[in-house]
């Protein structure tokens, strides 16, 4: 095979970004001659993630849509001619052979100019409710991978497969050694119910405020908790604990070391990304999902129904999780059946190999 040149695009959130990351490594590993070059949005998450994981990036002036009416949109469609203009020029000196997003806003432009160009085009949808920039490009790009049934409502089916999200490599392999090492290195004891809060990197405030009003609970209860709170509420979070005299919870403004913390986790609370539903069905966890209300098309929600629909999983709302949140934990913990029928059904819905399958679909466009 003659040497491939992929542009990949999209950011904004981790959500976007870490799969296309994913799919990144699993060419430069099984295609090591591919030249990579990612696409994002200045000032954004991706801008800083991408070149840490070893990987060129450049920056579009492209911003959100408002959708209420706002002045800011002016700025939004002279931004977009200014990214449409760049994304010409990215293209016509890189010459890719296949052009993929992931999407959020950064997309849209460099798809755009692909699909004009006659370049082969992927797109990858995360969620159950497909994205605005991803609707927008459905009908001109060549395939959608997709995690969910059912999104022939939103794309074309034609051009729909179903691959699953592309998620961290490093959770898959969940072994007893590993189980081992993780209770060394959260200094937690084995023979303790254990519950792993998730409050994303910045911190979901409902979340992280539902644990903290409730921890004498878990004390009371001899329950263990490994508490990610994000960096916005960490300060809080270690002055509370510092006035309690119980080793078994530990907080995190980030775990880095996720493959432990879901292998010693008998529940896991969290908001409902894509992603983290991803590898909450890879890892086989029970789940509480709290939803973030405060998402496109109350996105979250959709994606917490679509495992509640298939007994899969718990839904909390977000304005109920304050003062169920914690109750509802230490049921679920102490009803083995219930925890079984989840761990059972969400694993029926993992794919384990989203990343290669993604990268079947890029290169069999490159030979187009």
């Amino acid at each position: 095979m003659n040497k491939l040149k992929i542009i990949i695009s999209g950011g904004g959130t981790g959500g976007h970004i870490f799969p296309a990351i994913a799919v990144a490594n699993y060419l430069k590993k099984h295609y090591p001659d591919t030249e990579i070059l990612f696409v994002g949005a200045e000032g954004r998450m991706e801008m800083e993630k991408i070149p840490a994981s070893g990987y060129n990036i450049i920056g579009l002036p492209v911003i959100g849509f408002q959708r209420k009416l706002s002045w800011a949109n002016v700025k939004f469609f002279f931004k977009l001619y200014k990214s449409l203009k760049k994304a010409k020029q990215i293209i016509n000196e890189f010459k890719p052979d296949v052009v993929v997003g992931f999407g959020g806003f950064a997309s849209g432009p460099i798809l755009r100019v692909a699909c004009k160009y006659g370049i082969p085009t992927l797109i990858q949808e995360q969620n159950s409710y497909a994205g605005i920039t991803n609707k927008i490009l459905a009908n001109k790009v060549d395939k959608i991978c997709v995690a969910y049934e059912g999104m022939e409502k939103f794309f074309p089916a034609q051009k729909i497969i179903i691959t699953g999200n592309p998620v961290r490599q490093d959770i898959l392999n969940i072994t007893d050694n590993l189980k081992k090492e993780a209770y060394k290195f959260f200094n937690l004891n084995p023979q303790q119910k254990t519950v792993l809060s998730l409050g994303g990197s910045l911190g979901a405030l409902t979340i992280n405020e539902s644990i903290y009003l409730h921890l004498d609970k878990f004390i009371n209860n001899n329950i263990q908790l490994i508490w990610q709170t994000g960096k916005n509420y960490y300060p809080i979070a270690l002055d509370k604990i510092k006035t309690i005299n119980y080793n078994g919870i530990k907080v995190f403004d980030f775990i880095n070391r996720m493959d432990y913390a879901y292998a010693i986790a008998d529940i896991v609370i969290s908001r409902a990304g894509a992603i983290t539903i991803s590898e909450l069905s890879l890892t086989a966890k029970a789940a509480i999902l709290v939803p973030s209300p405060n998402v496109a098309e109350d996105h979250q929600t959709k994606n917490a129904m679509a495992l509640v629909n298939n007994d899969a999983a718990m839904h909390i709302p977000d304005k109920e999780a304050r003062k169920k949140l914690v109750d509802e934990t230490i049921k679920l913990l102490n009803d083995e059946f219930r925890l079984n029928v989840y761990k059972s059904n969400i694993s029926k819905i993992a794919i384990k190999n989203s990343d290669e399958l993604i990268v079947k679909e890029i290169i069999k466009l490159s030979k187009k």
